[in-house]
């Protein structure tokens, strides 16, 4: 018998959370362990942890589900995007999902989605972390060794140092990584360097940027109440309102009137 898998149902819509509780209460060995109405909400129950699953809309206030995915933290769980919208498959692949189903959601299709997140789960031999019982990540493949971070590029891999990497960016379809040695264009995902790289150093600050903080000298505050983030080579990286919220806090800066609430 497969172990539970705790599914989180996030939609803005009241009657469409209600019925993939509904079809997920069919399904053997699946909990429906919350649910949630927007993107704030979801990460807060992300990262309270006890999810395995997360039925995750696309079109919600505020953070939309792709923002949500992008700010998730390391270790997050598998992510199955359920929206009426096909055309932010590939964007939503980028970032890590592990599937995309079409509303309205059929009930094999929603089964063969969740086997898919299941098999991720047990692929990565880790189930997501009871809430109090999280343990800090092992030790990276880029600290141990030699030391370098091997990413793959069109000319072949480069051996990186992840202290000279100041931030990589998705831009179209593809991510950069800027570095000390110059720029290179990769085939990994965002979310595939976030799991890399030492995570008290680089951080998810916008669902297309990953910033090591050790390289930015001073943070401009924007409209939207996030930051524009400048780094040591001049480089503008923006950083989203939720993430300047983690920043504050992380930084001991005083609550802005955007944090209360």
């Amino acid at each position: 018998m497969s172990p539970t898998l705790r599914v989180l149902v996030a939609d803005d819509e009241l009657l469409a959370r209600k019925r993939l509780s509904r079809l997920l209460a069919a399904f053997p060995d699946v909990e429906l362990c919350g649910e949630a109405a927007d993107g704030e909400a979801v990460l807060t129950a992300v990262r309270a942890g006890g999810v395995d699953v997360v039925l995750l809309d696309i079109h919600m206030p505020g953070l939309s589900g792709l923002d949500a995915l992008a700010l998730m933290p390391e270790g997050r769980p598998r992510v199955i995007l359920c929206t009426a919208h096909a055309e932010h498959a590939v964007e939503a692949f980028n970032h890590g999902a592990v599937d995309y189903v079409l509303k309205p959601v059929e009930p094999a299709r929603l089964q063969k989605a969740l086997e898919r997140a299941r098999a991720r789960l047990e692929e990565s031999g880790r189930e997501a972390p009871a809430p109090g019982t999280e343990k800090a990540p092992a030790s990276l493949p880029a600290a141990r060794g030699l030391g370098r971070l091997p990413i793959p590029t069109r000319q072949g891999i480069v051996l990186v140092d992840p202290e000279t990497i100041s931030h990589a960016a998705l831009e179209d379809e593809l991510v950069t990584v800027f570095t000390g040695q110059g720029d290179f264009l990769t085939d990994f995902t965002l979310n595939e360097l976030a799991e890399k790289l030492p995570a008290e150093r680089f951080h998810r600050v916008h669902r297309r940027a990953l910033l090591n903080l050790s390289h930015v000298t001073r943070l401009e505050p924007l409209d939207t109440g996030g930051y524009l983030a400048r780094t040591v080579r001049g480089h503008a990286v923006e950083v989203s309102r939720q993430s300047a919220r983690e920043l504050r806090r992380m930084l001991g800066l005083r609550r802005g009137t955007e944090d209360e609430g």
